[in-house]
């Protein structure tokens, strides 16, 4: 019986600080799970990440780590790609021809260099400009059909649909046109501090953000210290945004609904319920944490996966860019 094709998926997760669990519940636990049914392709983007200025040193720290956390995860370094950017001259090779595809006004009406210019107004490169055609080269290289974003990250998407259609309608079949998959089995995951706010690696206040590698003390600490409001019922209502901030968490760590979970703490108050979400949470990154720990420890092991990844990601991608290469009438060695 012949076997049907798994559609491929590209995914990238920048080093620039521990992932949090919002990153983990809102998509790196799906990138695990979508292991079964997808060809899926991963990768440490740490060329994006000198936009901003970076610590040399601690970059490199943080891309060892972030690439040992993907595979605590579970992602399967035999049944997956999973690469560090950098590792493949490629994408900025395609980069730079893409550039050349893409319209100065389709990166000026990106809403993230907009915002990443207010936040870093010293320091407003050509490489923030730039960079949506750099993650439009990471999708194309690799033919990917789907993309797993965030609605912030969908005009990204968008973008490397439109560079894809116009190589395509000048030099015919080349590149596969991706399209965007946002999770919405998950809300939102809030800061702890500030629940109107998202949480994130670039929040300057330590207890909004639960890292991946909290330990458990500092997990129950920062949910016992979790902004609610004056009420004490735990349960979804207007104008509660702390607790059902709180209530999202414990219901994708548990896979309760908000239902049950009204019922659990009824007549108990907020002390309670952090506490519950502080361990639930503490339980589900516990295993993470040990298995980080093994990975992270085994430097031969994590370099040998570093290595067998940059192999794999530059043996797909070498099609890719020598099809554009033999298109555009470069010659090909």
């Amino acid at each position: 019986m012949e076997e049907i094709s798994k559609k491929r998926i590209f995914s990238g997760i920048q080093p620039t600080n521990t992932p949090h669990l919002g990153n983990y519940l809102g998509a790196l636990r799906n990138w695990k799970n979508m292991q079964e049914d997808y060809d899926c392709i991963y990768s440490i983007v740490d060329l994006h990440s000198i936009t901003v200025r970076q610590e040399p040193a601690k970059l490199r720290r943080q891309i060892a780590e972030s690439y040992a956390l993907l595979l605590a995860i579970g992602i399967d370094p035999e049944r997956s790609v999973v690469f560090v950017q950098g590792h493949n001259p490629a994408h900025a090779q395609l980069s730079w021809i893409l550039s050349c595809f893409t319209q100065f006004g389709e990166l000026s009406r990106m809403t993230q260099f907009k915002d990443k210019s207010q936040k870093h107004p010293e320091n407003i490169n050509a490489g923030l400009f730039t960079y949506p055609v750099l993650m439009a080269a990471d999708i194309l290289l690799y033919q990917a059909d789907v993309v797993p974003v965030g609605i912030d990250q969908k005009q990204h998407v968008e973008l490397a649909r439109n560079i894809a259609q116009r190589f395509n309608n000048l030099y015919g079949d080349t590149f596969t046109v991706p399209e965007p998959y946002i999770v919405k089995a998950v809300q939102k995951i809030m800061s702890l501090s500030d629940p109107t706010k998202k949480m994130s690696k670039s929040d300057e206040n330590p207890n909004s953000v639960v890292s991946l590698l909290d330990d458990r003390d500092t997990v129950l600490r920062k949910f016992k210290r979790a902004v609610t409001d004056s009420g004490s019922e735990v349960k979804a209502e207007e104008g509660k945004d702390g607790i059902v901030n709180l209530m999202s968490i414990y219901s994708a760590v548990t896979n309760k609904t908000f239902d049950e979970i009204e019922n659990e703490f009824k007549g108990k108050g907020y002390g309670d319920f952090k506490t519950a979400v502080g361990e639930a949470v503490a339980d589900t990154l516990t295993p993470v944490q040990n298995e980080f720990n093994r990975i992270i420890a085994d430097k031969t092991y994590l370099e040998g996966c570093m290595k067998d990844g940059a192999e794999k990601a530059y043996k797909l991608s070498r099609r890719t860019l020598q099809k554009v290469n033999k298109k555009l009438g470069f010659i090909n060695l």
